[in-house]
């Protein structure tokens, strides 16, 4: 597998999070075929990352409500 670096990735936080500090989820869109994911109280942590497709296709359900609550 190969290494992405993230050291110069700009990260924001995702409409969904918390703004009262619970569950914060950051992404950064500087990358074209991947969507890297972090949990924002831990930004030095592990990243998820994702193909961007699925990544879309997970937006994507979750904006239509077909991942239920």
């Amino acid at each position: 597998m190969r290494s992405i670096d993230l050291t110069a990735a700009s990260w924001r936080k995702s409409s969904y999070s918390n703004q009262d500090g619970g569950a914060c989820l950051e992404v950064s869109d500087d990358f074209a075929t991947v969507v890297p994911v972090r949990d924002s109280k831990v930004p030095h942590g592990p990243v998820l990352v994702f193909p961007a497709g699925g990544w879309s296709c997970f937006v994507s359900a979750i904006r239509g409500g077909q991942l239920g609550a």
